[in-house]
């Protein structure tokens, strides 16, 4: 049966508009982006294959681009718009945070590094670059690959935050493993980014770590 053949209540679209897209799930949501089903199939009944396939709408959403396109009702043109979206969202989620004061929000930070971090599948290392009344001045991504000491370098994110003139940072990275908690190295480069920020008047006021869809704060753990 058609999607429009549905009671209107049911249907993805009139459910959104009606009841506020936090109502729908993944499938309903995934609907409405495909637009269109394939052969034999709603918008809805190819939602759910495909999120079974991928295993769920994260790894949907962090899949690359040929794993993406050989899917049945996807490919290249449903691959850049998919993007274009997702850069929206972190954008939105950015300007929110240079009108509020980053460092007593701490769910809009949060939000927004999972946005930034939480679908890539290489360790990023980012900082978040604040004025002195801890509204976001910057956000850059600094470093790829492993992050510890050896692959971070306290010189460079010095030098950063003096270009921006920043008066504190929030340190970020995420976890591909999916697991959020801090480890070792972790702590120690948070450790040597404190005492090397400190020589230029900069505070550390947190490092976040991103896996699994969740965020670990430092500072909220004591470690900072």
């Amino acid at each position: 049966m058609s999607i429009r053949d549905w009671p209107e209540g049911e249907r993805p679209r009139e459910k959104l508009m009606v009841k506020g897209a936090e109502t729908l799930s993944d499938a309903e949501l995934l609907a409405i982006f495909l637009r269109t089903g394939c052969a034999g199939q709603s918008a809805v009944d190819l939602a759910r294959s495909l999120l079974h396939q991928f295993g769920n709408l994260g790894q949907l959403l962090a899949a690359d681009k040929p794993t993406f396109c050989r899917a049945r009702g996807l490919g290249e043109a449903k691959f850049v718009q998919l993007q274009a979206v997702m850069e929206l969202a972190r954008r939105h989620l950015g300007e929110k945070l240079q009108r509020d004061q980053v460092f007593s929000n701490p769910a809009s930070v949060g939000e927004f590094l999972l946005a930034q971090l939480g679908q890539r599948h290489q360790e990023v290392f980012g900082v978040l670059f604040l004025d002195n009344q801890h509204r976001l001045i910057a956000w850059e991504k600094l470093f790829f690959g492993t992050v510890n000491s050896a692959s971070v370098h306290p010189r460079e994110v010095v030098k950063r935050a003096l270009h921006h003139n920043a008066a504190a940072v929030i340190l970020s990275h995420n976890h591909p493993s999916g697991v959020a908690e801090p480890s070792d190295p972790d702590r120690c480069i948070t450790r040597q980014l404190q005492e090397a920020l400190q020589l230029v008047d900069v505070r550390v006021l947190d490092h976040v770590i991103v896996g699994g869809g969740h965020t670990v704060s430092l500072a909220e753990r004591g470690m900072i």
